[in-house]
């Protein structure tokens, strides 16, 4: 705590003239107060309050200290983008019906109890000089999503952004963040730790990062995964006069000088935008997962979704939606027929693998090097023809040395296993000869 707080809080004790009861200070003796509200508590003096209370703010008061908490209100049937709100409560119910064990998967979960959460921080990278300014989430309440918004009016007043944000976030059970494993939820982490005498804990909270699912299905298709790219790109959401992210540090630093919330005011709105994109974005993913097969998801989608589900191990998701990939003649058709073999591999079903890569050779389309070795093994382990299993292994080989040659980079190792692979056949052949 700063030498100023901790001046602050001794002036308090020597000028208040009785104790507070339990029941005034309230959990952790903090208190939500207007500049309207009465009492012997002293409120505190707000630059710019009518400009607070225009941008629906109040002033949350903890031991001498206030940070602003702006709350907005949305009915469910509110559209953001291509969704409704309401429609996470459908995204949820599907999810339950599906019985997929998936890292997005909300079954078990209700509306309420995910918090769609984002911060601005005083800079782009992690460490412990980086102060969080701004807390902001969005949950749904009733028949609304609320939005709350945790704004540090000082440094000085740390403490009571965290008191204010706890009380609202903990009943919530799961956040929803955008890298917020990464980034937000550590910086969170950091800063409560140098607080962890004054504030309450942390809850244990679950996490969805949702960066780790636009990845997986939008790298290829996109320039970059910024949320702002995903929201045009593929939420519906357009966003005007927007503050780019990199600003907000510049302008809360401009704030902290001026004290006026116009000055802050597009940070706001943008953080708004960021934990309402959240919900959307999150219907938008689980769509995609459990309801690839309709007509407006790409193949590309639906290549992704399956390779997802095949590195969760779920093999006979990934077997359906590579085989839509595989049967739509798109280009990607052959990738999606090599990936099923693979599928059928570790299901040690040789027989279906085998008829899949075969029909890959017969394509005529380039074969990487991958699909002979693995034929040459089938041939030679299961169905014992050594005769093929040579041949698909001369040709392996020979696509091996080329790509060698393209990168100027053969591995010793890798030629002697093809060379005594070789050899092996050819050994094996002559004594079936």
């Amino acid at each position: 705590m700063s030498l100023k707080a901790k001046l602050n809080r001794f002036k308090q004790h020597l000028t208040r003239e009785a104790p507070k009861q339990p029941e005034e200070a309230g959990a952790h003796g903090g208190a939500a107060v207007s500049p309207e509200a009465s009492g012997t508590a002293p409120l505190p003096d707000i630059p710019y309050w009518e400009k607070w209370a225009g941008l629906q703010a109040k002033p949350y008061v903890f031991d001498g200290e206030y940070v602003m908490v702006r709350e907005i209100r949305y009915p469910v049937t509110a559209r953001h983008g291509a969704y409704t709100f309401a429609q996470l409560y459908e995204t949820i119910a599907a999810w339950e019906q599906a019985g997929i064990r998936h890292p997005l998967s909300a079954a078990g979960k209700t509306a309420e109890d995910l918090l769609f959460f984002d911060t601005e921080t005083t800079g782009l990278h992690g460490g412990a000089g980086n102060a969080v300014f701004l807390l902001g989430h969005s949950r749904f309440e009733g028949d609304c999503v609320v939005v709350r918004q945790h704004f540090l009016t000082a440094p000085h007043a740390e403490a009571a952004l965290y008191h204010s944000f706890l009380e609202e976030a903990r009943t919530a059970t799961d956040l929803v963040t955008y890298n917020g494993k990464s980034f937000d939820w550590p910086q969170v982490k950091t800063r409560h730790t140098l607080l962890r005498d004054l504030v309450p804990r942390l809850p244990s909270f679950g996490h969805y990062d949702l960066l780790h699912g636009a990845r997986r299905l939008w790298r290829e298709d996109l320039e970059s995964c910024r949320l702002s790219l995903i929201e045009r790109e593929k939420l519906g959401v357009q966003r005007e006069n927007d503050v780019p992210g990199y600003l907000a540090p510049i302008q809360y630093f401009d704030y902290l000088t001026d004290k006026n919330p116009d000055t802050i005011k597009g940070v706001l709105a943008h953080n708004e935008t960021d934990v309402l994109s959240l919900i959307t974005l999150y219907i938008r993913l689980s769509s995609l997962l459990l309801a690839w097969d309709r007509e407006d998801v790409s193949a590309e989608e639906r290549f992704n979704i399956a390779r997802w589900y095949e590195a969760l191990g779920d093999g006979e998701s990934a077997l359906r939606a590579y085989r839509s990939v595989a049967e739509s003649g798109h280009p990607l058709g052959v990738k999606a027929a090599i990936a099923m073999g693979h599928c059928y591999k570790r299901q040690k079903d040789w027989k279906q693998a085998l008829r899949l890569w075969e029909e890959v050779v017969r394509s005529e389309t380039y074969v990487p090097e991958e699909v002979y070795v693995e034929l040459a093994k089938i041939y030679e382990h299961h169905t014992k023809d050594y005769e093929k299993a040579l041949h698909c292994t001369l040709r392996a080989f020979e696509l091996w040395k080329k790509k060698g040659s393209l990168l100027r980079c053969k591995s010793k190792a890798e030629e002697a296993a093809y060379r005594k692979r070789i050899a092996r056949l050819e050994q094996r052949l002559e004594q079936h000869a």
